[in-house]
Order: structure tokens, then C-alpha cells, then sequence
């Protein structure tokens, strides 16, 4: 069986990434979203929320599971028996990013493959930073097509009355 890990702080989840997930089970007889517990990044969900909303939003693909971890994700990998990481690419800026990491990776576990896959022309804007910004100081309304139903509920929750009250 191939199993395939999908790493990521997924603050919120947005449809950019429940696209790559969808498309990733397409390919792999497994995919274990990981939900990495401790990024070096300022959050505005905790691990709880990020998992149950990234539950949420999987609920329908079977072969997906949802899980957390706080350790190098090759070891992660390793420990679900994964041998593929499989990472979304939007601009050319990621590549930068995502081929440092896949360095790095290479050389902590050699036995760990990387998959990316492309973003869609309609995600290759869409960063879960982005769309926190967009919430808190615009219109809400704007981005109801950018993530599921319960994530911009979780948002306006988040955000307050003047994220709820602009849509």
C-alpha cells in the first residue's frame, strides 16, 4: 500500500489545500494530512481546531486520515510508514522554499520521496495568511469561496463582529 503524507499548519485549511489532498488521494492508496503541532509561525487556531476543521473537511475522502505531529516530518513519515511527502506548489516562490526543504529532507532521510503538485490557476494566490488577513480586515463575503462553510464560520468567530458583520 502507498501512503503518502500531506504536511502542513494548515491555519485555516483552505480549498487550495483540500485540492491538493482530493488530488493526492487520487494517488496514493493512503494519505495521512499531518498537522504539524508546533510551527515557527504566530497561529490564530490551536492544533484542536486546525485537526477538527481539516477533519471536517476530509470527512468525505475515505483513504485520508488526519493527524498531528511535532517532529521533523521525514520522522513523522517514517513513523506512518510513508514513503511520499506530497506538497503544494502555487509561485515560484514556493519552489524556492519547497526545493530547500526537499534538500534537507533528502539528506535527514534519503528514503523519503517528495511529490508536488501544481496548484490550479484559481489557488495560486490563496495562503491561509492572505485569507486571515482578508477576514479580519475586509469583507468576509469575499472569501467564501476560498474555504468550506465551517472555516469561514471559524473565522468570523475568531475575528469578531466586524469580520461577521460584513457578510
Amino acid at each position: 500500500m502507498k501512503v503518502a503524507i500531506y504536511p502542513g499548519s494548515f491555519d485555516p485549511v483552505t480549498n487550495g489545500h483540500l485540492d491538493i489532498v482530493t488530488r493526492a488521494a487520487r494517488l496514493f492508496d493512503k494519505v495521512v494530512v499531518g498537522v504539524f503541532d508546533t510551527p515557527a509561525k504566530a497561529l490564530l487556531f490551536s492544533t484542536r481546531e486546525r485537526v477538527d476543521l481539516m477533519r471536517e473537511a476530509v470527512a468525505h475522502l475515505t483513504n485520508v486520515e488526519v493527524k498531528t505531529y511535532s517532529t521533523l516530518t521525514v520522522d513523522f513519515a517514517r513513523t506512518e510508514k510513508a514513503p511520499v511527502l506530497v506538497r503544494g506548489l502555487r509561485m515560484g516562490s514556493d519552489f524556492e522554499r519547497e526545493f530547500e526543504m526537499a534538500m534537507m529532507n533528502k539528506q535527514l532521510a534519503p528514503d523519503v520521496e517528495l511529490v508536488c503538485l501544481m496548484a490550479r490557476a484559481e489557488y495560486q494566490f490563496l495562503s491561509s495568511t492572505l485569507l486571515k488577513e482578508a477576514v479580519q480586515f475586509g469583507d468576509s463575503s469575499k472569501v467564501e469561496n476560498m474555504v468550506s462553510p465551517a472555516v469561514l464560520a471559524a473565522l468570523k468567530r475568531k475575528f469578531g463582529p466586524k469580520a461577521a458583520g460584513k457578510n
